[in-house]
């Protein structure tokens, strides 16, 4: 259990990769972790769109002032909301952030660096046009580069955890 806390602390985001390939069982092994991630009434309202594609990447790139990022990444994971599932505005939010996290967990696990892109948000629209989604059945939560990491620098830190706690009933 001890490993699960190391991956929790140590893990960071990476905006620097190698050109090294991810591969697509190692995709899939981190989705597999993310799809056990909590989710209200179990609905699972997680959809993933897996970009390698060059051309694909470059277009989403210039959706985003964090193109630098897209661009270097060995593989996208875009994570969406299928509305048809969907029940409740933030309890589904808070789900895609628990399966985003999980996502964000297991690279780190398998030593692959991740960057989770908000940014792109804004241009919603566009980033589902690129995809070739249809506009009306999905929300975008999130942008996850992935590849391995080129960066070295360490991680920030964290307040110290009474920094954090407004009150204790004991």
């Amino acid at each position: 259990m001890e490993e699960v806390f190391k991956v929790i602390k140590e893990r960071r985001s990476i905006r620097k990769y190698k050109p090294d390939p991810v591969k697509e069982e190692d995709v899939l092994k981190i989705l597999e972790a993310a799809i056990w991630a909590p989710s209200g009434l179990n609905n699972q309202p997680w959809r993933f769109v897996l970009v390698w594609d060059k051309e694909v990447k470059d277009r989403l790139a210039k959706l985003t002032k964090y193109s630098h990022i897209v661009e270097g990444a060995s593989c996208l994971i875009v994570v969406l909301l299928d509305k048809s599932v969907m029940y409740h505005q933030i309890k589904d939010h808070q789900s895609a952030g628990a399966c985003i996290q999980n996502i964000l967990l297991g690279a780190w696990a398998l030593g692959i660096g991740s960057c989770w892109l908000g940014e792109i948000l804004k241009r919603e629209k566009e980033v589902k046009e690129t995809l070739g989604l249809d506009p009306d059945a999905y929300e975008l939560s999130a942008v996850i580069a992935l590849g391995y990491p080129d960066d070295d620098s360490p991680r920030k830190g964290r307040h110290p955890l009474n920094h954090f706690i407004l009150k204790k009933f004991l």
